[in-house]
């Protein structure tokens, strides 16, 4: 735990008792902050009274006794309306954070050049986040993960000088974070998401540029540039000063980082050098992935891992469980869990990674469906459709790719597995990428993505990857 001792011998108000929201209110208790708890969520409130926090409804409080709101990132801080607990800490003159912003103080307070590197983007955070920390610890640093891929930040050990902490952060988190300053800032990539959230493209991207916009005056900003938001995040961020490295896995830079044929490259005044091969990582199959590797690989190298190193750990990675997971092998067929496939874009990115696949897809349906993966098709062995979607999506793949209605993962499998096998292919894949939610069938996705990998390995003859 990271004590919070900024707040200490004050009173704070905090807003959403979940995961990172009751972590908040222990790391400010150790800090010596009084904790006021509150929570729409009886459920939430009866386990932060056991904790032991005092719990109100902070409708019928002093707001001028508070410090500050800290607030969890899944309440509503501007769209579609701010939270009322929002406008009531606004009234009132209290400022409004979440847990990054704890983090940032505490950091600043203790070990301010302690490394910490920050990753967002629409897509692939996860994965660059659990691939910049499987670099460093493999390259014999203390490393610290957490944030928005699963532990929260104030669970985490406190920073210190040589301890790393590699943080996921969603656009909510960085919305709550006005001091955010990253040693290594990453951003992705953006695409619309989360407007609900933030209203409209302008305001997400910006959001998300806040991470660029802190970083420290002697950090590195990497940056994606594939896209135009971030693009321009680039250009903004470098004409204010900081250091900018470009990544882009669409076409060469001449100051930056590419992706050319598997081969990360490194551009600056004319000269180019190779950083690192990935070309046969199955962890990091696939153009998304190559994006992922290298800002990863632009983050390793900005905080002092050598080329050889960084070569030698991109090839040791084993990936995100539901992430493109290599799970099993059968003869000459691969077995891929991308239960994290939850929509139709998700799924361009794995149907885009190999040739010949049979491929299990369904669940409960999303806006626009599979339309948009139109061009894959001729990539489709046969198509096993499960779940709410199955009829939806054999309509769109009605003359243009052979499927079955197989309705369950159970009966799908093993139909995928005997056909591929059965096709003499010599790439042949089985690929679980659902485009749709799980909650149809399946809890969420990392059930639906653990079964698949049970029934797999279940199957005669099949050589599990561990």
């Amino acid at each position: 735990m990271i004590p919070v001792t900024s707040f200490a011998g004050k009173t704070v108000a905090a807003f959403g008792l979940g995961g990172s929201g009751l972590a908040s209110c222990h790391a400010l208790k150790a800090g010596g902050a009084e904790v006021i708890a509150s929570d729409d969520n009886v459920d939430n409130l009866a386990k932060a009274a056991q904790a032991g926090f005092i719990t109100a409804d902070l409708r019928n409080v002093l707001w001028t006794n508070f410090a500050a709101l800290v607030l969890a990132p899944g309440v509503p801080l501007t769209h579609p309306a701010p939270h009322w607990s929002v406008l009531a800490a606004r009234q009132a003159g209290v400022e409004v954070i979440g847990d990054i912003e704890l983090f940032c103080r505490e950091r600043k307070r203790h070990a301010p050049d302690a490394p910490f590197v920050a990753i967002t983007g629409t897509n692939g955070k996860s994965t660059t986040t659990a691939l910049v920390a499987h670099l460093m610890r493999e390259a014999g640093h203390d490393v610290q993960m957490g944030g928005n891929i699963g532990t929260a930040i104030l669970s985490l050990e406190p920073p210190r000088r040589g301890r790393v902490h590699v943080i996921e952060m969603s656009s909510y988190q960085i919305d709550l974070a006005p001091s955010l300053d990253p040693t290594v800032g990453i951003l992705l990539n953006v695409s619309p998401d989360h407007l609900d959230r933030h209203g409209s493209i302008e305001h997400y991207a910006e959001v998300k540029e806040r991470l660029i916009a802190g970083v420290q005056p002697q950090g590195t900003a990497v940056v994606g540039v594939d896209d135009r938001w971030c693009g321009a995040v680039a250009d903004r961020q470098e004409q204010a000063g900081r250091n900018v490295v470009r990544v882009s896995v669409k076409r060469p830079l001449a100051y930056g980082i590419s992706v050319e044929q598997d081969r990360i490259v490194l551009a600056s005044g004319g000269a180019r050098s190779e950083i690192a091969d990935i070309g046969g990582i199955g962890s990091l199959r696939g153009r998304h992935n190559t994006q992922n590797a290298a800002c990863a690989s632009a983050a390793a190298l900005a905080l002092g891992v050598s080329r050889e190193i960084l070569q030698q750990d991109l090839r040791s990675f084993p990936g995100l469980a539901h992430r493109m997971e290599q799970v099993g092998y059968k003869a000459h067929v691969l077995f891929v869990n991308n239960s994290k496939g939850t929509n139709a874009d998700a799924t361009e990115k794995a149907l885009s990674s190999f040739t010949n696949i049979f491929w299990i897809a369904g669940g409960k349906p999303k806006s626009g469906g599979i339309a948009s993966l139109d061009a894959f098709f001729p990539r489709i062995r046969k198509a096993y459709l499960i779940g709410e979607a199955a009829q939806e999506f054999a309509a769109t793949l009605e003359g243009k790719a052979a499927y079955e209605i197989s309705t369950t993962l159970e009966a799908a499998v093993p139909a995928a597995a005997r056909d591929a096998e059965a096709s003499g292919l010599a790439d042949a894949v089985v690929l679980l990428s659902p485009a749709c939610a799980s909650f149809d069938q399946f809890r969420n996705f990392e059930i639906r993505g653990d079964r698949f990998r049970e029934l797999v390995r279940a199957l005669p003859g099949v050589t599990p990857v561990v």
